[in-house]
């Protein structure tokens, strides 16, 4: 006869127990499985991108409705458990039904703890814990000027405020500490990532304690700080942390402290009932990461189907990826006595490390940017290793050990059974290699059967590295990334043969390079028409439907369906007649936003399509052109004053400037191109986070190339110093030409550069001036092609302001958005 088995709570640890137990010893239990959620179990670390919209909830569902009704899962989804009867056996829920059990399993989980600021009960403050939260907040970027605050710095709050700037919201962190991430950070590491969120557009603001949530007539209009600072926002999202949910087992008269107690085999302090996941405390301890959980729910499988099983607390690791940012933590790396730290920093790369060493054991470890190692050094840590032998390279990693670099399969293979590989769902280097060898021989395959890296996909690299350990010759790396799924060629072959073999159409590469797709699609065609363009320019006739949506009507799409204008200004100099035309301008359109950018430029948002050509003609009539502030091109060229009227400038960085810009203007390349030169070492106009940056010294001219300042947060590096301005020309010029000819379509500079080697691309223009004069000729060439205004080229007037000729291509064609 079966056995009555009633779970409470639908979330990620009692639906990894329930798997265990169905696996088992599934023909032994009748399971009833209460939610307070109105659907079963999902993958809560996948809410974040569900919000930033990467992933949709269907995505996330790790138990559908037809997997519960295959398994004879009696749901009860949106019905809340009222009582506990433990004497009588029994269950009560909110509707009324009494149920009888043998065994209860209690996986309640945990409570956002919210702040009991005044105000914190307006209409408009939220958590950030499930689906619904979820859903708010997306319902949120769907209005417009949509401002959110989050109150907390750690990971959930910054998701959240990632996930929100995705949206198009306006989003500013509020943290309490001094700086981010504070438990599983130290304040180097921490200050990185808050520069990083801040170049992402993410407002944060350290050290802030919040005072009182301000609302009207019961909804929520701003968070007042103590300092007097007021917020103002329509959502406030609390992510403070959290609070095992145990109000239930106190009122059954269950042991509970922090959390539910429970035993070694997850039993609590009555034998019919277990408990496991965030709402239990185990010799202290409770738990928030999903590793521990998952080794809870194998235990209390056991128990629940008679077998010996014992649940042992185990050091974790934080390995997080927060808004493209890779982050890992692990063990102890407070300041103390007899401690000695070992730091690494890498500003081109965003790479930052620190070891603490107590001893001869390596005690703590804090990674951001390159958490490649981080496995091995986990193990160092867990296993208590002797690290004297390997003091020396022990940063270096387990490439580096022994002296001579080691094949890094070798390090792959010496990690132990039990290392982690996949932290968002608990899964162990032995659980990886038992699913390969039980026939699943692709990474989709692991995935599938093991579940390591079918979340975030942050292990996918080191599953694959387990695959060709484990398989030998027997595994195929993954195929070759491809332009797209209309050929099997690469970017690099499809560029090679343009040129060998001579193709000057569009019609005309496709047919030969086999495509499979006649007209191709909106991913390989903008990347076909740059390739053709810069191979032979001046005999290829640029494919306007073939651009981006931007480049097309030569305006930047916003999100509400108008466009910004961006009037060039060389160097970023202007006149009074210039700015009285853009006065006038944003008059005579009524344009609602007027804003002064990052490149030194003016931008007028909010202009309706049929307005376009009026005003790129009211404009022109000035002497202005377009600042092309939407292409995949030269941008700006940001300046300081320089020796016109600083006093530590050391050279005229203003000229310098405007004659770069006049010179490179209207090219095309892969991608944006951003240009600053800084008349000193002080940097004020940021020439070291550019793609091309010029540092005026008193000497001459430093010449910085791949720097980043977006989603990468890059220092540029020096490509090399000269004496005069000529040279600082030619130089940027045969850079920007290099870059133009090699880099795959959409890479910036950075990319291209981490793949072609800095030392090649010296080698092509510091160390070979005849080279470096062919690329510059190239380039001055192939400008007489590409410097044609396009505002003057489509505002054709007619007799009056309502003749202006329609522009053709300003229909939404196939071509996605940027």
């Amino acid at each position: 006869m079966k056995k009555n088995l009633i779970i409470i709570g639908a979330g990620m640890a009692s639906g990894r127990a329930l798997e265990e137990v169905l696996d088992q010893d599934g023909d032994s239990w009748n399971v009833t499985l209460f939610n307070a959620e109105p659907c079963g179990n999902y993958n809560r670390l996948m809410l974040s991108p569900v919000l930033s919209g990467e992933k949709t909830y269907e995505e996330i569902i790790t138990h559908s409705a037809d997997w519960y009704e295959t398994q004879g899962v009696n749901c009860r989804f949106g019905e809340k458990v009222a009582e506990i009867d433990k004497v009588a056996k029994t269950v009560t829920s909110e509707t009324g039904d009494v149920l009888s059990y043998d065994k209860l399993v209690i996986a309640t989980g945990s409570n956002p703890f919210i702040i009991p600021l005044p105000g914190h009960d307006l209409d408009g403050v939220i958590a950030y814990r499930d689906l619904e939260d979820t859903e708010r907040m997306i319902a949120l970027g769907s209005k417009p000027d949509a401002k959110a605050v989050v109150i907390g710095g750690g990971l959930l709050g910054l998701e959240a405020a990632a996930g929100l700037k995705a949206r198009g919201v306006d989003v500013t962190v509020v943290h309490i500490m001094g700086h981010l991430m504070e438990r599983q950070l130290d304040e180097a590491a921490g200050y990185l990532l808050r520069k990083a969120l801040t170049d992402r557009g993410i407002k944060v603001m350290c050290s802030a304690n919040s005072k009182e949530i301000v609302g009207d007539d019961g909804q929520l209009r701003a968070l007042l700080l103590d300092d007097g600072t007021e917020l103002p926002c329509d959502l406030l999202v609390m992510a403070v942390g959290i609070r095992p949910n145990v109000a239930l087992a106190q009122d059954a008269g269950l042991a509970v402290g922090k959390g539910i107690h429970v035993d070694d085999q997850m039993i609590t302090s009555d034998a019919h009932i277990l408990s496991l996941g965030e709402c239990v405390e185990h010799d202290g301890a409770v738990f928030g990461l999903v590793a521990p959980l998952y080794e809870q729910a194998k235990v209390l499988a056991k128990t629940l189907i008679g077998e010996p099983a014992t649940f042992v607390q185990k050091e974790v690791s934080t390995k997080l990826k927060v808004t493209g940012c890779d982050l890992f933590s692990v063990g102890d790396f407070a300041d103390g006595e007899g401690r000695e730290d070992i730091v690494f920093r890498d500003p081109a790369r965003g790479v930052y490390k620190r070891l603490v060493i107590e001893g001869n054991k390596l005690v703590g470890a804090v990674f951001y940017g390159d958490t490649s190692d981080s496995n091995w050094f986990f193990g160092l840590i867990k296993d208590g290793e002797d690290i004297s032998e390997m003091r020396e390279t022990l940063m270096f990693g387990p490439s580096f050990q022994g002296g001579d670099p080691l094949d890094p399969m070798a390090a792959v293979a010496a990690l132990p059974d039990d290392a982690e590989i996949c932290g968002c769902n608990g899964i162990s280097k032995s659980n990886v290699v038992a699913a390969i060898q039980a026939g699943a021989h692709t990474l989709d395959a692991v995935k599938a059967t093991s579940k390591a890296a079918s979340s975030c996909g942050g292990c996918s690299g080191l599953v694959e590295q387990l695959l060709s350990v484990t398989l030998g010759d027997d595994f195929a790396m993954p195929e070759k990334e491809t332009v797209c799924k209309c050929t099997d060629l690469s970017h690099d072959e499809v560029r090679k043969l343009i040129v060998a073999g001579k193709m000057k159409s569009m019609p005309q590469a496709m047919q030969e390079m086999n495509w499979s797709t006649p007209d191709g699609c909106h991913v390989c065609r903008p990347a076909l028409n740059y390739y053709l363009v810069c191979a032979w320019p001046g005999e290829y006739a640029d494919d306007g439907k073939s651009r981006f949506i931007n480049e097309r009507v030569h305006a930047n799409i916003q999100k509400d369906g108008t466009y910004s204008v961006v009037p060039r200004m060389l160097g970023g100099i202007t006149t009074p007649n210039e700015l009285r035309a853009i006065a006038d301008a944003a008059d005579k359109f009524n344009v609602p936003t007027v804003k002064v950018t990052g490149g030194q430029r003016i931008d007028l948002l909010g202009i309706k399509k049929e307005d376009l050509p009026a005003i790129w003609y009211d404009l022109g009539q000035a002497g202005m052109m377009s600042g092309q502030a939407y292409a995949k091109g030269l941008r700006t060229v940001k300046t300081c004053v320089g020796t016109d009227h600083c006093r530590f400038g050391t050279q005229d960085s203003t000229g310098l400037g405007i004659k770069l810009e006049e010179r490179m203007w209207g090219a095309w390349s892969p991608h944006k191109f951003k240009l600053a030169v800084t008349g000193c070492p002080r940097n004020c106009a940021e020439a070291t986070c550019k793609d091309l940056g010029i540092v005026c010294v008193d000497s001459g001219y430093q010449i910085l190339v791949g720097g980043a300042a977006g989603l990468d947060l890059l220092e540029a590096q020096l490509l090399a110093q000269v004496a005069t301005e000529n040279e600082a020309l030619e130089y940027s010029c045969a850079f920007y030409q290099l870059y133009r000819e090699g880099a795959q379509y959409l890479h910036r500079p950075y990319k291209w550069i981490n793949k072609v080697g800095l030392d090649w691309v010296k080698d092509q223009i510091v160390e070979n001036p005849l080279n470096r004069k062919a690329l510059a000729d190239r380039f001055h060439y192939s400008q007489q092609f590409f410097q044609v205004d396009p505002w003057a080229e489509r505002a054709i007037k007619g007799k009056d302001a309502h003749e202006f000729k329609p522009l053709a291509d300003l229909t939404d064609l196939p071509v996605a958005a940027e």
